[in-house]
């Protein structure tokens, strides 16, 4: 199963913004903000380290 995060905001800036700060979680943009048809801008993101699992005796989770 692929993660991908998506930004989704009113303004390019607050777009650009949004992306910053997945990038600074450890996130790798996969699409730059864009414009789109709808009057939104859109960016996209996916995880470049794998999330730690914790086992609490109940299965693996994805911690935080």
């Amino acid at each position: 199963m692929a993660i991908r995060v998506s930004i989704q905001a009113d303004t390019e800036d607050e777009c650009v913004e949004g992306l910053a700060q997945l990038v600074d979680a450890g996130f790798q943009p996969v699409m730059m903000p864009r414009y789109m048809t709808d009057g939104r801008w859109l960016a996209r993101a996916v995880p470049t380290r794998k999330a730690p699992t914790v086992d609490d005796g109940q299965g693996l989770e994805v911690a935080g």
